[in-house]
């Protein structure tokens, strides 16, 4: 393998390409785009978001030969293999590279937190899914059902949610709560009512965009940080049922990352799931330095660990 490889993480909010020489590694431009997370059946517009990112990041690169070798993407939505194929001939249909491999996003977050190694990375931002490797070399997944049948602990879980809490305060099922006013701030609404249409054409990337909202709301709304506890207790479901899976034991040495827009280091919910783990499982270590997926992916086609 010669010339220029990317690495490309591809999730619900952006797009990060990272363009590297193939003989050693070294990065040489990157840039972000608009989410590239892939719905059923919508393959060919995730490439094209990808193309275009792509393309931008090779706008930087200074060499003269600006040829991809290799293109491995890590993306959401493609835990199945139908829609890998899918957007792999989408992407090659692009002439994105000369060759190109899809592969989940939580595949490549785990490759640069563990090198190939064992541990189980949890991912945590528009959508949430846990992927995990054992000391034997078995790979299992937890979550990642997508915003309709699961992403529990997610931003778009978690905005729903407080729209139900906000329709269910208004309503007088529940107490009232802070969460009405803010919520209806953020959507630039006056009244309740009007969230209804607003949240029928509201897609995950938007409904992800009232987490913070609800993160703000909950240092002082019982309502709010109740919501808050309940996806932190959500997201360390995810790692302990791979600990058990993978490690045959939560008490196990288990090395745990966190990755995604919601688990950065500084986030409520990351210290709340960070708490949380010390008593679900007990033998998690927490990785702390920051997951950069895309690196992890440059890091899968250095290492020939990419899936055929």
């Amino acid at each position: 393998m010669s010339g220029l490889i990317a690495g490309i993480d591809g999730g619900g909010s952006k797009t990060h390409v990272i363009i590297a020489r193939a003989d050693d590694g070294s990065v040489v431009a990157e840039a972000e785009g608009a989410g590239s997370a892939v719905a059923p059946g919508h393959a060919s517009e995730s490439a094209r978001v990808i193309a275009s990112t792509v393309a931008a990041a090779l706008g930087r690169v200074e060499e003269a030969d600006r040829t991809l070798s290799l293109v491995v993407v890590g993306v959401a939505g493609v835990g199945r293999k139908d829609e890998r194929d899918n957007l792999a001939a989408a992407l090659e249909d692009l002439d994105v590279a000369e060759e190109v491999v899809v592969e989940t996003d939580a595949e490549i977050a785990l490759e640069d937190a563990f090198n190939g190694g064992a541990g189980i990375i949890l991912i945590a931002g528009t959508g949430s899914i846990a992927h995990g490797r054992g000391p034997t070399g078995i790979r299992a997944r937890c979550g990642g059902w997508g915003p309709k049948l699961g992403d529990e602990g997610s931003g778009a879980w978690i905005g729903r949610r407080a729209l139900g809490i906000v329709a269910a305060a208004h309503d007088g099922r529940e107490a009232p709560t802070a969460l009405t006013g803010a919520i209806l701030t953020a959507a630039q609404l006056n009244e309740p009512e009007e969230l209804i249409p607003w949240a029928a054409a509201a897609d995950a990337k938007t409904l992800a965009a009232l987490a913070p909202v609800v993160f703000s709301a909950a240092a002082t709304d019982p309502r709010a940080k109740a919501l808050v506890d309940l996806a932190a207790e959500e997201l360390v479901l995810h790692v302990r049922a791979l600990s058990q899976r993978l490690f045959g034991d939560e008490r196990a040495d288990i090395g745990v990352a966190f990755a995604g827009g919601l688990m950065k280091k500084a986030s409520p919910l990351r210290k709340r799931v960070e708490h949380r783990l010390k008593s679900a499982v007990p033998g998690a270590h927490i990785r702390g330095e920051p997951i950069v997926a895309a690196r992890g992916a440059i890091k899968l086609a250095l290492r020939g660990a990419v899936r055929t």
